[in-house]
């Protein structure tokens, strides 16, 4: 039994270790199939996602749900902490808890106690090792779990700059593309100002932001879990209206607007693939299509109508199918997953923008459709 615990204690902090090690530390995806933070959000998210899908009211539900990122992570940083604590607890009962209690009496407990002390280094006493062996293994303990508590508290900053910058560029896509956002709106209202050029640019600074966001939510995947701060706005809902319009462009617009989507379709729909897979989530390809004949004709009618089409019909349709096969199911599986609803390809109503809005109600603003206040 003293061997076995030996073993045990020490797989255990080892596992832990690298475990946060490649979460925190490692700046690149882990393909592994088995890891212990992978099967704590599996078994943590599975409940929590059944819980919100009972809760009717959207506000609500969106509400419940941005809880989970943030406590899903202290959630895990506990966890680890005790699977430490416990493995050095074993290790120490395995080398016959060489330990003195000033109360008097020996058991796994008094070990667990005097490693849960020293790997918070609080140094109370009352329980001190007797061996050079037991001295030693408190010392690492100390140290290990010394830096673990400084690791964990330098992780939050870069947690947080990444998510920032993320909801940076939603909040920019609202005046841009609407509440909720929608490929059809975000080129209607730059060709209605008759500004392709700030089409392009606007499609190549998302360029960049994809690829930014690609990065941190592959080193980081928990940001997944991070909501936004509108219930109608997402990540997954802005990186879905970047790739429809990229695909809408690439397959239909004349040069230069067909270059700039094609790079801007090619990092997004990488950074989709990616995600799925860092989150093993395989592709839904039973999902029904998003676009309809309908919504198609609209987006015929306006390119045709701005004369930034090209080509024939039928080979640019057949394009924009092939194109759209490439990353919606992949889109489909995520959202599934994480309970973000995809954005229409055209706006089905017409919705305030999130900046028109206001939670006071002024005389000068009206209540909206969705119950928040109207400028006008």
């Amino acid at each position: 039994m003293s061997v076995l615990a030996v073993i045990t204690g020490f797989v255990l902090i080892i596992t832990i270790l690298w475990d946060s090690f490649e979460t925190i530390v490692l700046p690149r995806r882990v393909t592994r199939r088995f890891r212990l933070v992978r099967a704590f959000y599996r078994a943590t998210w599975i409940p929590w996602s059944a819980l919100a899908r009972h809760i009717r009211s959207g506000n609500r539900r969106e509400s419940f749900l941005s809880v989970y990122g943030p406590l899903s992570m202290l959630m895990l940083f506990s966890f680890w902490a005790v699977g430490m604590i416990f493995g050095f607890a074993l290790l120490q009962w395995g080398m016959g808890s060489s330990l003195t209690l000033k109360s008097g009496g020996e058991s796994f407990c008094v070990d667990l106690y005097m490693s849960g002390t020293t790997f918070f280094t609080l140094g109370l006493g009352d329980v001190l090792p007797i061996t050079w062996e037991a001295r030693f293994l408190a010392v690492v303990e100390a140290g290990i779990g010394l830096g673990f508590l400084a690791m964990a508290i330098t992780y939050l900053p870069v947690l947080y700059e990444a998510f920032s910058r993320r909801e940076q560029n939603i909040s920019i896509l609202d005046a841009r593309a609407g509440s909720p956002p929608s490929a059809g709106e975000l080129i209607k209202r730059h060709l209605d100002s008759n500004n392709l050029t700030g089409l392009v640019e606007y499609l190549r600074s998302w360029e960049i932001s994809t690829a930014e966001l690609m990065e941190s939510h592959l080193s980081y995947p928990v940001l997944c879990y991070y909501r936004s701060q509108h219930s109608n706005e997402s990540w997954l809902a802005a990186l879905a209206t970047i790739l429809d319009a990229s695909a809408l462009l690439a397959s239909y617009a004349q040069p230069p607007i067909k270059w700039q989507a094609c790079m801007t379709f090619a990092i997004a729909r990488h950074a989709v693939v990616d995600l799925t897979q860092v989150l093993h989530i395989p592709p839904d390809v039973k999902k029904p299509d998003r676009l309809g004949k309908k919504p198609l004709g609209k987006l015929h009618a306006m390119l045709s109508a701005a004369d930034i089409k090209s080509g024939d019909d039928a080979s640019c349709d057949q394009e924009f199918l092939h194109m759209r096969s490439m990353y919606d199911p992949y889109l489909n599986a995520l959202s599934a997953r994480l309970l973000m609803p995809l954005p229409d390809w055209v706006m089905s109503s017409e919705q305030p923008d999130n900046w028109r809005t206001s939670s006071w109600k002024p005389g000068g603003e009206k209540a909206s459709p969705t119950g928040r206040v109207e400028d006008h």
